[in-house]
């Protein structure tokens, strides 16, 4: 072990009631980011970090904040400490924290956030308070009021800046910043360091430290477990796919991560529809409906989350098996947080991917960032769900064998055996089994596509001409004055549905719409693909062609 390593908490200078406050809650030694940040913020100095959720980052702000708490003579009737997070869910988890790191310090800790009683938080602010750990929207509300006094500060944490950032908090972090005294420590900490969170570490820090710390692997065998699968779906089939993938897991708790608040509300009503238990979870939602939603959730009255990545930072329920991503997100780094929720506390997790065919880049990326493969397979088959079926109805009619309380049943049993053989008995309660649990599965087949790769001279070919015996001709309702040549149907086509473009047929192109040959096995799926999507960045009209192109 290096000596780096070997440094513990109260070698980096920290109160001895710290240290054994750490101590009593399993903390043997800091992780990298709290050797790197509680030296320079225990001298006072800013500091700007990126580290990734798991890191240990609230322990690397929240102990040098208590340090100065510990060395605070006298009265504390006005917080030293302000952390400003961008939801109710971290607020509470930086608060609780807090509040264990310091409780031998009598520390004073107080989540504030929207959608809690204004007269309640007055009151605690009024009985005296040492940190307040707040969303930027309700902080402002106090500081606009008068209740929230920052004569007493001394620091001021932004944590998970650029979450902050992305659900429009920028002006209200802008117009907090200006509100606290010039002469204070400012700690920033973000998973990602874009333009705008070094814009803001420019203006409002000074001279300071620069950390970036990446997750620390845990000890071999202790590394939660998440095994990562993708699968390459057309578009128009995801729903399909997912249902279907949801079936052969069973999970437990999961969560399906949507890129829009209009995805999930949309996703949400047609897995209930399809009988599944799902709630909403997105920035739209009011507080209380964000609570229902997740009490529902923690006491197994739902058991899938259809979410965006904001309204679920911070998330944490114990019962979640599976994140599923519904669509690859667009930075690597989201993929790292969303996959974070699964395989804590030596659980194993698994992480699921839809990607469309083009995504296979984004695929790579994350896998880059990850150093860990994502096994690329096929969709589920339908002979896949029904063997699946028969297995779960197997185990359970196993462990009723097992059991002592099917006694009641033998006489039917009997009664029938008299005039069928026991085989027959035993295969119609097993048929009845099945369909209890779901009935026969839909005999829809998923498209077996490969990711999309780069081909020699690019995605722009020549309309071809000749039809096709079994081709089913498709109408898109825009043409040459949109803008739109045969390269850009053959790659709508082929990337949103998922087909080969030498699957292709003949091409039509007219000023006002396209006639296009597609084999008809697939004209459906090419007909809801291109719906869903745009044209040269416009929603078209697509239908079969009625004969008269128009």
């Amino acid at each position: 072990m290096s000596e780096s390593t070997s440094i513990g908490f109260a070698e980096l200078g920290l109160d001895p009631r710290l240290v054994d406050a750490l101590s009593t809650l399993g903390y043997e030694e800091p992780t990298p980011i709290q050797r790197e940040t509680i030296p320079p913020l225990l001298d006072a100095r800013d500091l700007v970090g990126q580290a990734a959720t798991g890191t240990g980052k609230t322990a690397a702000f929240a102990l040098p904040l208590l340090q100065r708490l510990a060395e605070r003579k006298g009265e504390r009737p006005t917080p030293s400490a302000l952390v400003l997070v961008p939801t109710r869910e971290l607020a509470m988890q930086v608060a609780e924290a807090v509040h264990r790191y310091g409780r031998a310090l009598g520390a004073k800790v107080l989540p504030i956030y929207g959608g809690q009683s204004f007269g309640q938080q007055l009151r605690v602010l009024k009985r005296g308070v040492d940190v307040v750990v707040a969303t930027p929207g309700r902080a402002l509300d106090h500081i606009n009021r008068g209740t929230l006094s920052f004569d007493g500060l001394e620091v001021v944490v932004l944590d998970e800046a650029d979450e902050m950032l992305d659900m429009g908090f920028a002006d209200d972090l802008e117009a907090i910043l200006g509100a606290t005294p010039e002469e204070r420590q400012t700690v920033l900490f973000s998973a990602t360091m874009p333009g705008r969170i070094a814009t803001i570490a420019k203006r409002h820090l000074k001279d300071p430290v620069q950390v970036r710390i990446s997750r620390e692997p845990l000890p071999e065998g202790a590394s939660p477990q998440v095994r990562q699968t993708a699968y390459v779906v057309p578009r128009a089939q995801k729903l399909t796919a997912l249902g279907r993938v949801l079936d052969m897991e069973s999970p437990e708790a999961a969560i399906v991560f949507c890129r829009t608040r209009n995805q999930v509300d949309e996703l949400t009503e047609k897995l209930n529809a399809h009988g599944y238990r799902a709630e909403a979870l997105h920035g739209g939602m009011t507080q209380d409906q964000r609570d229902r939603v997740m009490s529902k959730l923690r006491s197994g009255s739902a058991d899938l989350l259809a979410a965006t990545d904001v309204a679920a930072r911070g998330l944490d329920v114990s019962r979640l098996t599976h994140v599923i991503n519904y669509d690859v997100p667009s930075a690597p780094e989201s993929y790292v947080h969303r996959i974070g929720r699964v395989g804590r506390a030596g659980r194993e997790g698994v992480a699921i991917t839809l990607a469309e065919p083009r995504e296979h880049r984004q695929l790579r990326s994350i896998e880059q960032l990850t150093k860990r493969k994502i096994q690329v397979d096929r969709v589920p088959t339908v002979a896949d769900l029904r063997a699946r079926r028969l297995e779960l109805v197997r185990a359970s009619l196993r462990e009723t064998l097992l059991g002592d309380d099917a006694e009641g049943y033998r006489v039917v049993v009997e009664s029938l055996a008299d005039e069928f053989d026991p085989i027959q008995v035993a295969m119609a309660a097993v048929k009845l089994a099945q369909e209890a649990t779901g009935g026969e599965v839909e005999e829809v087949e998923i498209s077996d596509v490969a990711p999309e790769r780069e081909q020699p001279g690019g995605r722009k070919r020549a309309a071809r001409k000749g039809a096709r015996g079994d081709a089913a001709r498709i109408y898109i309702g825009a043409g040459r004055k949109a803008g739109i040549g045969p390269g850009d149907l053959v790659g709508a086509i082929a990337g949103e549905a998922g087909i080969s473009g030498r699957s292709i047929g003949a091409i039509d192109i007219t000023d006002r719409f396209c006639i296009v040959e597609v084999p008809e096995e697939v004209a459906d799926q090419v007909i809801d693909a291109l719906r869903a999507s745009t044209i040269k960045g416009k929603k078209v009209t697509v239908r079969r062609d009625r004969g008269g192109g128009s």
